[in-house]
């Protein structure tokens, strides 16, 4: 392992699989983080991949606290066919930061249907904030997303959770297709927060106040942790959406804000807002926004 003030790298171990497939039948592919506490530095010590995802290396722009990194799928795109695993844990008293450097996108299924699963595990006295960029469907995709939260004793998880239904700058809309997806968080294996949603193209339901009212952006940030103070919910209750309606409520353990619109960047913006108020509270750590949102 290498080792300097701004970056920790770890040998780039290739999964080796004999039904690995590459297109036209699909990617299948894998992607497995580590992260442990080595004296005062949180490291990426274990990173595995099989298939088009990547993390090239960990960096550390606000020292040596926390590890940020940065998911790459060169596809660009989520196609019919495809099968992504990605399986990120975060060691006792470790921190980790991940983000993606632009909108994830399921592409028009063909046929076949695509699938994501993402199981994010947090030991005690850790934290992992999970920051990808929105996630684009496009008319016609099939696909089935799952994401699984699992923490331990007093660990931390702050999460976005952003959906965009049809590429809307093209005036494309969700007419065909359909999207399910799973969201799970526990601790100490208790459920904490557990939603699912199928999505179907045109479906009359999206229109109805009590779904989507129209809405073609969807999405939440979660923040779990052992307390939730009354006083956080009300500091991010201040915060308001440049455009479309927000609204954030406590849970037993857990922040919810939801967001429902017609503009991911008014979503992006403001759970990057509300991520800014609630990180130094739970986290004891200032916002460090993560320099590809700005690119």
């Amino acid at each position: 392992m290498q080792r300097d003030d701004k970056t920790d790298c770890v040998p780039d171990i290739a999964m080796r699989d004999a039904g690995h497939a590459a297109p036209p039948f699909g990617w299948r592919a894998r992607l497995a983080l580590g992260f442990e506490r080595r004296g005062e530095r949180s490291v990426l010590a274990r990173r595995e991949h099989l298939g088009p995802l990547r993390v090239q290396k960990a960096l550390y722009p606000e020292g040596d606290a926390v590890s940020h990194a940065i998911l790459l799928h060169p596809p660009a795109g989520i196609a019919g066919g495809d099968s992504l695993t990605i399986d990120v844990s975060v060691g006792a008293s470790a921190s980790a930061l991940l983000t993606t450097p632009g909108a994830g996108k399921w592409y028009r299924a063909d046929g076949r249907r695509a699938e994501q699963r993402i199981h994010l595990n947090i030991e005690a006295g850790g934290s992992l904030e999970w920051l990808p960029q929105e996630s684009m469907v496009f008319d016609g995709a099939d696909g089935d997303a799952a994401l699984e939260v699992n923490l331990s004793g007093d660990a931390h998880f702050i999460g976005f959770d952003l959906w965009c239904l049809g590429r809307r700058a093209r005036g494309e809309r969700f007419e065909r297709g359909r999207m399910h997806t799973r969201l799970r968080i526990a601790r100490d294996g208790r459920p904490v927060f557990a939603e699912q949603a199928t999505l179907r193209g045109s479906d009359a339901r999206f229109a109805s106040a009590a779904v989507l009212g129209g809405a073609t952006v969807f999405g939440s940030l979660l923040a779990a942790a052992p307390d939730i103070d009354a006083s956080l919910i009300e500091a991010c209750r201040h915060e308001r959406p440049t455009a479309g309606l927000g609204a954030v409520t406590r849970l037993p353990g857990l922040l919810v804000a939801r967001y429902r619109g017609d503009d991911a960047e008014a979503a992006r913006h403001w759970f990057a807002a509300l991520w800014a108020i609630v990180r130094p509270a739970l986290l004891n750590r200032p916002a460090c926004p993560p320099r590809i949102w700005n690119t």
